[in-house]
Parts: C-alpha cells; sequence; structure tokens
C-alpha cells in the first residue's frame, strides 16, 4: 500500500466515525438543520414574503410555506438569476446549476457558499465510507475517470452558470488531480458522442481502478472500449478496476449487462446527487439502500405518492415516516429552495439509520386507467422476471395503449435486449404476473378485462440512444422516462423505426 492509500485509509476511519455522530441522532439533527434554515431565511425577501420570523415549529412552517415545484417558484429564481441578492437565501448565490426543464426550458437551481461543500463532501464520504469497510484504498493511486458534463462556466449578473457535473469538477482536490480522467479539453465537448469517442482513446492504454457515471453511460462507454480493444471484456483491459460508482437512475435494472460487459461482478457504490443537493449515497456495499443525508443542509418533508394528487395531502417530516412506503420528497435547503418538489419519489428499506431506494419520478407514471403504476413497480417486475429467465435488458420504457386497433388496452413495454428470452411469450406472462404482484389496482384491472396483459415490443438496438438523439438529449444527466401517462414518447420510436 503507497502512502496516498494510506493515508486515505486513515481519512476514511476519521470521517466514519464524525458521520456516525449524526447517524446516531436522526431526529436532533433534522431539527437542527430546521432551525438553522429558518434563522437565514428571516431575512430574505421569501422569509419576509411567508413571515418567517412566526416560525416556532415544523407545524407553523407547513402552514405559512406551501409546497412548489419550479414552475411554481420560478419568480422567485428568476429575481435571483436577474442578480438580486437575498431573495431566496442570503446574499447571491455562487453558482447556479442549469438543468433541462420539462415545460419551460432550462432550469436555474441556486448553489450557494453555504451548500457547494455538501456536494463536494457527500462524493467524497461515498469513497471513504467504502474505502472504511472494505479496507480496500488501493484505487486512489490509480486513474480514476467520472464521466460528466463540460466543466465550461458563464458568468451572467455575477453568477457562474453551468451543469451540476461541471460545476463540481472545479473542486476535485489537488491530489487527485494528476489521477482524473479524462482531460478537461475532452471533457469540454459537447457532443457526447464524439465526447465518448475520445474519452475511450484518451482511457484505454490507463490504469484505470475507479469508473463514475449513470449507468446508460456506463454501458456506452464499455460497449465502445470494448470494440475499440478487440478485448472480450472491460476487465481485461483494466485489470486493476476495483470500483464504480453510479447515480442518477436506479442501478438494478442495468446490472446484468454491466456485469457481462465487465466481465464481473465488481463492487459499486450508488449515490443520489442532484442538482438541488446530493441526498443519498450507498454507505454499505452489502445493502442497496441509500443512507439519507441529515446533516447536509437539507430538512426533508414527505408526501405520501397516493396523496399528492389530492386537496390536502398528508405533509410529514422524517419522525413520522413509515418503512416501504412510497413518498414523494421535498426539500428545504440552504441554498434558498424552500418547501420544493424535486420530482422524485422514495420509499425508506431502514429507518435505523434512515435508508432509501429512489422509487420514481412522480409525473412519470402510468395512470391511464387508475392503476398509478410507478418506477419501482415496473423496475422490479422487470428484475424479477429477468432472475427466471436467460435475458438481459439494456433499456426500457412503458406507455399505456388506450385505442389499441383490436382488443382491449394494454401497457405497451418497449424493450431493449441485450440478451433475447428464447421465449418471449413465457417471459412476458412472467413479467405480466410479476407487475399483478406488485400492483393491486393493476391487478384488478386485468381480473376485470379492463386491461389484457402486457405486451412487449422490441426496440432495435441502440433505440434508445437514437431515441434520445433525437430529442436532443443523449448524454448529460438526460434519461428516458420508466413510465410515460401518454403515448408521446411511444410514438416517436414509431416514427424513427426503432421498433422491430
Amino acid at each position: 500500500m503507497n502512502f496516498k492509500a494510506e493515508i486515505a485509509k486513515i481519512f476514511a476511519r476519521v470521517i466514519s466515525k464524525k458521520e456516525s455522530k449524526w447517524i446516531q441522532n436522526p431526529i436532533e439533527t433534522q431539527q437542527k438543520i430546521f432551525d438553522e434554515l429558518i434563522t437565514v431565511g428571516k431575512n430574505t425577501a421569501f422569509g419576509k414574503d411567508h413571515n418567517f420570523k412566526s416560525i416556532q415549529n415544523y407545524e407553523q412552517f407547513k402552514q405559512n410555506v406551501p409546497v412548489r415545484d419550479y414552475e411554481e417558484l420560478k419568480t422567485y429564481i428568476e429575481r435571483v438569476v436577474k442578480g438580486e441578492e437575498n431573495v431566496l437565501w442570503k446574499g447571491k448565490p455562487i453558482y447556479l446549476a442549469k438543468t433541462s426543464g420539462t415545460t419551460s426550458g432550462s432550469k436555474y437551481i441556486p448553489i450557494s457558499k453555504e451548500s457547494m461543500p455538501n456536494h463536494i463532501n457527500a462524493a467524497r464520504n461515498a469513497l471513504l465510507g467504502y474505502i472504511n469497510q472494505t479496507k480496500k484504498p488501493d484505487f486512489v493511486s490509480g486513474k480514476m475517470i467520472f464521466l460528466q458534463g463540460s466543466p465550461e462556466l458563464e458568468e451572467k449578473n455575477g453568477i457562474q452558470q453551468g451543469r451540476l457535473s461541471g460545476i463540481v469538477a472545479h473542486f476535485v482536490p489537488n491530489y487527485l488531480q494528476k489521477n482524473r480522467m479524462p482531460t478537461w479539453e475532452t471533457n469540454c465537448i459537447e457532443d457526447w458522442e464524439t465526447k465518448v469517442d475520445k474519452i475511450v482513446d484518451e482511457t484505454l492504454n490507463e490504469n484505470m481502478t475507479l469508473i463514475s457515471g449513470i449507468p446508460p453511460w456506463l454501458v456506452m462507454y464499455f460497449e465502445k472500449l470494448i470494440q475499440k480493444s478487440g478485448k472480450k471484456n472491460i476487465k481485461e483491459i483494466f485489470p486493476n478496476l476495483q470500483l464504480m460508482v453510479t447515480g442518477g437512475v436506479n442501478y438494478n435494472p442495468y446490472r446484468e449487462k454491466v456485469k457481462e460487459l465487465m466481465g464481473e461482478d465488481l463492487p459499486v457504490v450508488q449515490t443520489y446527487p442532484a442538482s438541488e443537493g446530493f441526498i443519498a449515497y450507498q454507505n454499505d456495499i452489502h445493502d442497496e439502500g441509500l443512507l439519507l443525508l441529515l446533516n447536509h443542509g437539507i430538512f426533508y418533508e414527505f408526501i405520501p405518492t397516493d396523496e399528492f394528487f389530492s386537496e390536502n395531502p398528508t405533509r410529514i417530516s422524517l419522525k413520522d415516516v413509515e418503512l416501504n412506503k412510497d413518498y414523494v420528497l421535498i426539500l428545504n435547503t440552504n441554498a434558498g429552495l424552500w418547501s420544493y418538489n424535486i420530482g422524485d419519489t422514495i420509499r425508506f428499506v431502514n429507518l435505523n439509520p434512515y435508508k432509501i431506494l429512489v422509487s420514481g419520478r412522480i409525473k412519470h407514471y402510468t395512470s391511464a386507467f387508475g392503476e398509478h403504476v410507478i418506477a419501482h413497480e415496473v423496475e422490479e417486475a422487470m428484475k424479477r422476471t429477468i432472475a427466471k429467465f436467460p435475458a438481459q435488458v439494456s433499456e426500457f420504457t412503458v406507455s399505456p395503449q388506450v385505442n389499441p386497433k383490436q382488443g382491449l388496452p394494454y401497457h405497451e413495454w418497449l424493450v431493449e435486449f441485450a440478451l433475447e428470452p428464447q421465449n418471449l411469450e413465457e417471459f412476458s406472462h412472467e413479467l405480466n404476473s410479476n407487475m399483478r404482484k406488485l400492483n393491486t389496482y393493476y391487478d384488478d384491472l386485468i381480473s376485470g378485462n379492463i386491461l389484457r396483459p402486457l405486451v412487449i415490443s422490441k426496440v432495435n438496438k441502440n433505440g434508445f440512444n437514437e431515441y434520445m438523439k433525437s430529442q436532443g438529449k443523449l448524454g448529460g444527466q438526460n434519461k428516458v422516462p420508466r413510465l410515460s401517462n401518454d403515448r408521446k414518447i411511444a410514438d416517436v420510436f414509431y416514427q424513427l423505426k426503432l421498433i422491430k
């Protein structure tokens, strides 16, 4: 073990001991964050508009501050973007993270001087937690690749703007800069396919020990590496590769495909970063639950998903959450997002410590017949089905077919297989059976002959990449929604002739 690895091992032990203090006091930690946020928020335009000076507890906060999404908070954010101070948080944000909006073009998420360290420290602590648990720090001595957005920033009204992953690139410690790949110039390439090709060229003959990126990126990168090198798998190319770090989407649907490309089941640390804050990471390599970060400048609220669209949904703090129940995640951050609906749904898989899984997007669901199927259910159904068949799935999405040319309506699953099952009819039957077990409303609709069993439509190889390219969203943090409540995505697949 070299000097850098030895230092990392010691540092990991120190940080893990420090983290254990708030982990053991979750409710008190959240209360402290709440008090700190209200104290600062009192002196902002938002705080004055919502009478923060009268707020003494969470119940009063709920009465004063409604839940909002980006569109509903936009009037305040536009003032921030124009350079006005003390709008949502004290002073100006130091960055605006630019993300793709669905209805309003680009979204600008404020990152403050207080919130920026939480993004950096959480990513660091995820790796240190792995080191402390496994006592395997050697990867810090090799080359590390972070597949991310361009680090180029532009300044407007005294605030730097750019993609979150590009902003974070400016905070890589000096002692890791020599290990970091790809080069700065390559990271600045905007066209994703050109960028990945260049990354392949730069990394092919390097001693890669850690690779980080969202699963669809990793699959594309690995496939191009194997094609270029002529090797059988990634471990033949990078024999010293020790760890993968993923985020952005659930890793499980990609696990078997990545394992095949890798040549073995490499350790994976899953993370849950967002422009709004770094929310959770996997702190136990043997437990897929993600540790909810309670001391990172975010006070969390939760709304049961089955109540979210009702007139007066239940709105609770951490102390009242239940196991295995889906909640819409609501954030209050030290960058000035107040009761902000991030759009994600989560479920708690452990309450000591508090661990979550991301179960989907509140706007991404299928409920054309009242079934309200969410991402967790379709991903779990696919996972269970693949476990019984020699099959591999690269990507899939689900849309309702309300008006078929003949027969009853159904759910259409657009599936890109890496390894197609020998008997697709049996595979479909098993998938449908698993969906019925996971969603009682869906089961009732099948039993009542309102819906017929799901239909799988096979997507051409690289069809999902072609779809994303057609939408101008290949690469970056973009991904195809698991579910739709209409035919917009499915129709494009048919228009582009991406269905076999």
